[in-house]
């Protein structure tokens, strides 16, 4: 069942259906969305750091039980492998994080279908981006959700139905952002308008460069008329100049201009740059491609934990009934394998795990970038030494156990 399908089984038109209430004040409708800042080049960059770090993220239906956490393979785990039709994972999450970090507000309708049990079984997860959206209520208290679209098309679903992942959820009750659920960028529009006139200023100094640098003085008196054939003769020099050496005769004489261009020194762009970054918690370094693993680890830490963290409880706040949660039932997004360490450090943490049996030898492979081999599914990565320990402690236990049975013989003659 597709999306357009799906949502059409909740067109029938209810009448009973109150704006929701809500306690600041504000209205519960609102238009979807602000896009005066992404002009900046600054603003996207910043931005497609952000994504391109999210698309790495893996997304694992698990099932805690005392404190372990089992992963579970079954229709979600491969709906979240490929979530519809039209995307691949890594698809997936870049269109709802770049909605996320425009919006402040994303919203994902999971498709469904109900069985026999009153349970649902899931067909598809589709990001969509409505032009507006309404909050409802029924006589219950019960909440809905109204998307309008650009065409013209509206759809009401249950928001309990809707995965719906907030950000810089503050003053609104419904909607991350301002209290309108927009993004709140007075702020940011000041630096932008900042760093657009110093750009301007940088522009204009160069085109003055290539305008008048010289004045050609004639010593005598000349008329219109010869003063258009003056100009027009050294239009024709400086167009057929070759030589970097303009000739002139004894009545003209030559008077260079000191153009000082000055332009907006390095660290004053680096400030605003940094400014505009800081918005965003998106370092200097992180944006150029050239970090240590304490900045990337202060970025992951700062930035893209918290949204890791939102995202896993939407998801497991919407694909999982009450019960299906009480029996541990969780999606979780897992950070990119090894994210903060360089080949020394995945050494020393594989030393730790191999040593303790706690990794496959197929997950010691991959992790160095090696291609994973049928012959060694399943099977525990041991160093020789705990082997070697292993199969001493087997044998001292053995030669106990014989000298015990042999005392026990001669006892008992």
């Amino acid at each position: 069942m597709g999306l357009f399908d799906f949502v059409n089984k909740f067109k029938k038109t209810r009448t009973d259906l109150k704006w929701a209430k809500i306690l600041n004040g504000w209205g519960s409708s609102f238009p979807q969305f602000g896009q005066d800042i992404y002009a900046s080049d600054v603003v996207q960059q910043a931005i497609a750091c952000i994504v391109t770090e999210m698309t790495k993220i893996n997304p694992v239906h698990i099932r805690e039980i005392q404190n372990d956490s089992i992963p579970i393979v079954g229709e979600i785990q491969r709906l979240l492998n490929q979530p519809n039709e039209k995307m691949t994972q890594s698809d997936f999450l870049e269109k709802v994080f770049w909605q996320l970090l425009l919006n402040y507000n994303a919203f994902i309708i999971p498709t469904y279908k109900k069985n026999q049990d009153g349970s649902k079984t899931y067909t598809g997860l589709y990001p969509i981006q409505p032009l507006s959206v309404d909050f409802l209520q029924d006589p219950s208290g019960k909440l809905f959700i109204r998307f309008k679209f650009t065409n013209g098309y509206e759809t009401t679903l249950r928001y309990s139905d809707v995965i719906h992942i907030r950000y810089r959820f503050s003053v609104n009750e419904f909607m991350g952002g301002n209290e309108i659920g927009q993004p709140d960028n007075q702020a940011l529009l000041k630096t932008l308008e900042l760093n657009n006139t110093l750009l301007e200023g940088v522009a204009k100094a160069l085109k003055s460069s290539f305008s008048i640098n010289g004045v050609i003085k004639y010593n005598t008196l000349m008329d219109d008329g010869k003063m258009d054939k003056a100009i027009a003769d050294m239009e024709t020099h400086l167009a057929n100049n070759e030589s970097g050496f303009l000739p002139l005769d004894i009545k003209g004489e030559f008077i260079p201009l000191q153009n000082k261009i000055q332009l907006v020194d390095a660290e004053t762009l680096k400030f605003i740059d940094t400014k505009i970054l800081r918005h965003f918690g998106v370092p200097l370094a992180i944006l150029l491609g050239d970090y240590t693993k304490a900045q990337y680890e202060a970025f992951y830490q700062k930035t893209l934990e918290p949204l890791i963290k939102k995202i896993s409880e939407a998801f497991t706040m919407t694909l999982f009934s009450n019960r299906e949660k009480g029996f541990g039932n969780k999606i979780l997004f897992y950070p990119h394998e090894l994210i903060f360490m360089d080949t020394k450090q995945k050494i020393e943490l594989f030393d730790l795990l191999v040593d303790s049996g706690s990794c496959y030898q197929n997950e010691l492979r991959t992790a160095f970038g090696l291609r994973p081999l049928p012959e060694l599914a399943g099977k525990i990565a041991m160093s020789s030494n705990k082997t070697n320990a292993e199969n001493n402690k087997d044998d001292h236990d053995n030669t106990n156990n014989s000298n015990e049975d042999n005392n026990n013989e001669e006892g008992e003659e």
